[in-house]
């Protein structure tokens, strides 16, 4: 019996599947962050030393990492490292790029709000206050009050709709129906859900109603589809294997869903709402259009005017009387609190979704 073997391609030859470049020799295993080093030194000495204006000096520095290093690849290492390197650094300065704006902001609300924040800021509202003093208890009670009667309305709405979606509605008419019109409401502007809850309440309680039950209306025409598609994609990853053992026993479709899809996708659904909360709880525009602003302290959602974080920020802003520092600062330590509160919500879903997930999906 003769056996047969293949004869050795010999590596780095031109019939090497992967290329003579790949097996060439490296650069050190930190050359990156050597590039990166210099071209912060170079920046600095440009831009402090030299006195040459900061983008120029950006400029130059990262022609450092992302032409210098892939060219030094390109001759150490060959065509495919050099492109690699190149690749790498293009995307990684598009991610520095893209944080800029937003460590900006949160460095600028930071720095301006920190200061305001005392017992007093969060014990007292603005009632009978002119000048200096005065808080924002009433605007925090406000936003709780409101952003829970959001919920209360969205979520049900949401996750039955999703529910359905799934569970009963499958490829039908009805079904696709339903959510081209959930994708509409996705993309619908936050004013014209004010004007729509506004003109909704106008035709029972007159022109010029403002109440705290109207901002929920309109933040829930916001929240609903956030709710429906984070629902539907947190339904549908729950395996169909589940829902075939519980129906092979003779439960109810009803009872299969209440039992076994809801209790698996939890996790999921638990995270959904809670970005969708603090996705709306931010919204300006539908809550200075429906409940206005106010000075006093109101617990009753379906009387009056009520505060709210985000409208009192902007009123503090657009707004700020005389002497204008106080309320700026005011206004500051509301975008602050505002911008706390929108954080620890993450934070709560990825908690979530890191305790109630799978132990190999950690």
């Amino acid at each position: 019996m003769t056996i047969q073997t293949t004869p050795e391609v010999p590596t780095g030859s031109p019939s090497d599947p992967l290329g003579p470049d790949w097996h060439r020799r490296q650069l050190w295993p930190r050359t990156g962050w050597y590039a990166l080093a210099l071209a912060v030194v170079v920046t600095s000495a440009l831009h402090a030393g030299l006195g040459l204006s900061l983008l120029p000096s950006v400029i130059v520095g990262w022609c450092i990492v992302g032409i210098g290093l892939p060219a030094a690849s390109w001759i150490v290492e060959g065509r495919r490292k050099a492109l690699d390197r190149f690749i790498t650094v293009t995307v990684s300065s598009a991610f520095v790029l893209a944080m800029i704006p937003l460590l900006s902001i949160i460095w600028t609300v930071a720095k301006n709000g920190f200061p305001v924040l005392s017992p007093e800021f969060f014990t007292y509202s603005m009632r009978n206050v002119v000048g200096e003093g005065g808080g924002i208890y009433h605007a925090i009670w406000g936003t709780v009050l409101i952003t829970a009667a959001t919920a209360v309305i969205s979520v049900p709405l949401g996750i039955l709709t999703a529910i359905y979606l799934v569970e009963f509605g499958g490829d039908g008419r009805t079904a696709r129906t339903i959510r081209f019109l959930v994708d509409v409401m996705t993309g619908i502007p936050s004013i014209v859900a004010g004007l729509f809850a506004y003109a909704l309440f106008a035709v029972f309680f007159g022109p010029g109603v403002r109440m705290g039950i109207a901002g929920a209306v309109a933040l829930s025409v916001l929240m609903i589809p956030v709710v429906v598609r984070s629902a539907e994609e947190m339904l549908q990853l729950v395996p169909h294997e589940l829902r075939e053992a519980s129906y092979a026993l003779g439960v109810p479709r009803w009872r299969t869903v209440l039992k076994v899809v809801l209790p698996t996708a939890m996790a999921g659904l638990v995270t959904g709402v809670t970005l969708a909360v603090a996705r709306v709880i931010g919204e300006t525009a539908p809550l200075l259009v429906t409940v206005g602003i106010t000075d006093s302290t109101n617990f009753n959602l379906f009387d009056g005017r009520m505060a709210t974080l985000p409208v009192f920020a902007y009123t503090s802003i657009s707004s700020p009387g005389f002497p204008p520092g106080p309320s700026i600062d005011r206004a500051w330590g509301a975008a602050l609190v505002l911008m706390l509160i929108v954080m620890i919500l993450n934070l709560a879903a990825r908690l979530v979704t890191y305790y109630f997930s799978p132990k190999d999906k950690r």
